[in-house]
């Protein structure tokens, strides 16, 4: 249980920390478009990339997989800019497919979860309580991403709902925001040097 108390904040920090704006940017793309009522849906899309999350740090931490770090420090944003250009095409949220939403968000985590990967691995390797540490880590890490998303949602609704911008105009200038944020990143993140 010692090592649940220890990893729970490092799953935390993970989201929430100022070094997190890739999984922030990830998580302000992929709410764009929903509001309040839709909050079954978006604990079930963050909650599908926490679990992506989740399988690659057990993996990694099993040396099960090991990926360039370089190449996932492109893909994290990468998955940033799909996100973000699929927001922008969507007419609304009811527009978009929720399974292939639900697919994209476990794979993104995925790619997300191997950006982590090494230094979890580290930590965690030693780490005679692996389990409850793992637990801790993603529990902490689905938590922090529960009060990003509320935070955000909170952002959408006094927008949108209190000082009556149109949802749709405000979703797709939020995700044009993440989408030229992520393309400077992968920019200048390209692993291949010309």
């Amino acid at each position: 249980m010692e090592a649940f108390q220890f990893y729970f904040p490092f799953g935390w920090e993970h989201i929430i920390g100022l070094d997190a704006l890739d999984h922030q940017l990830f998580l302000l793309a992929l709410i764009a478009l929903y509001s309040w009522r839709d909050w079954k849906t978006l604990l079930i899309l963050v909650t599908a990339f926490t679990v992506g999350h989740s399988i690659t740090l057990v993996l990694s931490v099993s040396d099960l997989i090991r990926v360039d770090s370089k190449w996932i420090e492109f893909l994290i944003p990468l998955t940033i800019v799909i996100t973000a250009a699929r927001t922008i095409i969507e007419k609304s949220a009811v527009s978009q497919r929720l399974t292939l939403n639900y697919a994209l968000a476990l794979f993104f985590g995925l790619i997300h979860g191997l950006g982590f990967a090494n230094t979890i691995r580290m930590m965690l390797a030693s780490d005679q309580q692996l389990g409850w540490g793992l637990l801790g880590f993603n529990l902490g890490l689905e938590a922090g991403q529960l009060a990003i998303v509320s935070l955000l949602l909170g952002l959408n609704f006094l927008i949108t709902e209190k000082m009556k911008a149109p949802s749709l105009i405000y979703a797709k200038l939020v995700s044009f925001l993440a989408l030229g944020v992520a393309v400077n990143i992968c920019f200048n993140r390209f692993p291949l040097q010309f």
